[in-house]
């Protein structure tokens, strides 16, 4: 079974990019730079920021539907990222080479299933994922900080 993997749109975050580093300790968010290789996958081009470079360190709600899943967590974005990631049946090397956590909500926002996996097994869990009709969306997890990755629909 197909499946598209996207990034979050770069819209969102632009504003946030030409703000001072006090109005964004209000947002809150804050500029951090990045000083190891894999150690901040940006959440719009699914692609770790290299040393040298810096990201933004901000409160993402990746999951606002009214629902006891409702939920947040903290997530890099590239600085001047603008292409957001979007493929069909491919799965972008920083989702590759981690674990994951594959939570698979329905057309109401509910959980209704989840596994583990290595990030190299992304396929096979996606697939195992969508062959049960009622899952509507699958949202992909850095498993080793919980924090959200990116969003997997059928295709």
């Amino acid at each position: 079974m197909s499946f598209r993997i996207t990034g979050l749109d770069p819209g969102a975050f632009a504003p946030l990019f030409a703000l001072s580093d006090e109005a964004l300790a209000a947002e809150p968010a804050r500029w951090v730079p990045v000083d190891s290789e894999r150690s901040a996958p940006c959440r719009i081009t699914l692609e770790d920021a290299r040393p040298g470079e810096r990201v933004l360190l901000l409160n993402y709600e990746h999951q606002p539907a009214p629902t006891p899943f409702r939920a947040s967590h903290a997530i890099f974005v590239r600085e001047g990222a603008h292409q957001r990631y979007d493929r069909v049946d491919e799965v972008p090397p920083a989702l590759r080479v981690r674990a994951l956590s594959v939570r698979g909500f329905d057309k109401d926002h509910m959980m209704i299933d989840a596994a583990l996996v290595d990030g190299a097994d992304l396929e096979a869990a996606l697939e195992t994922m969508f062959a049960k009709p009622a899952v509507d969306y699958v949202q992909l997890h850095y498993a080793l900080r919980g924090c959200y990755a990116a969003r997997a629909e059928r295709a």
